[in-house]
């Protein structure tokens, strides 16, 4: 069953130049409880789309529900069935963990003994319970991380949006953040959006994979299936495939480890 779609997902910026338009038309769906990597080059419009699917920006044009609520008549709806991880995270270096998570609870109306209880449940499943009383500006990347994903988790979302989550990490957190996005899925049931510019993430985490270019999707499948179809073989690396969908590698950005 659906729990994203998007028709004609569209996004023009009006700037001193003339309109610019960084999404042309987005046509995509997200079954529930999939894993679905979304994949594109500078400028593919990838960062729009993900903006106007979180509500942090308005469609210019077409239409699009997310997790029942449709995105333009009810983005508070929306809001309150979705996750949000931002690349950067949101915490205060200052204070400690459990009061980042119990602040995060009350935001989202819970009591102040439901929100210290469901802290506390997040930070079992997330391995951050030795951590409650850290200051988060002491925490490592990989456990900062963990912090952000359990903030977004904290009103239980049907989906959860991952902006480059593993961004800068080690292999070893990051190949902890892998367990944790699958164990996700396959305990909870959690749809997880995955954006990334590591293709070796993607490969190994996404049940399908969605290729935007230009401002519309180039490509969509398991990837398998992408490999075999651009590429010639389901055994082909996914940057090659990546290479012949779209003419162009992914953004630049930091040497991505090896996850072991």
């Amino acid at each position: 069953m659906p729990l994203i779609t998007t028709a004609g997902l569209a996004h023009t910026f009006r700037t001193r130049g003339g309109p610019v338009e960084a999404v042309r038309s987005i046509d995509l769906t997200v079954d529930a409880g999939e894993i679905l990597g979304f994949l594109g080059p500078n400028g593919a419009g990838k960062t729009t789309t993900l903006r106007m699917l979180t509500t942090l920006l308005a469609p210019t044009a077409g239409t699009a529900t997310v997790a029942g609520c449709d995105l333009i008549a009810d983005p508070a709806g929306v809001r309150r069935r979705i996750g949000y991880v931002a690349q950067s995270g949101g915490t205060d270096p200052s204070i400690p963990v459990r009061e980042e998570l119990v602040t995060q609870g009350r935001l989202y109306r819970l009591s102040r003994s439901a929100a210290a209880d469901r802290a506390a449940e997040l930070a079992r499943d997330l391995d951050l319970t030795e951590l409650l009383d850290r200051p988060c500006g002491a925490l490592s990347g990989g456990q900062r991380r963990r912090l952000d994903i359990a903030m977004g988790l904290t009103h239980r979302p049907e989906v959860l949006f991952l902006d480059e989550p593993t961004t800068g990490l080690d292999p070893a957190s990051r190949a902890g953040l892998w367990r944790l996005v699958r164990r996700l899925r396959d305990t909870h049931g959690t749809t997880v959006f995955l954006t990334t510019h590591y293709l070796d993430e993607a490969d190994a985490l996404s049940d399908r994979l969605v290729v935007v270019d230009r401002g519309t999707v180039a490509a969509e499948g398991t990837p398998a299936a992408l490999k075999e179809r651009y590429a010639g073989s389901p055994d082909a690396s996914l940057q090659d495939t990546f290479l012949a969908i779209t003419g162009r590698a992914p953004a630049p950005t930091d040497p991505a480890p090896v996850a072991v």
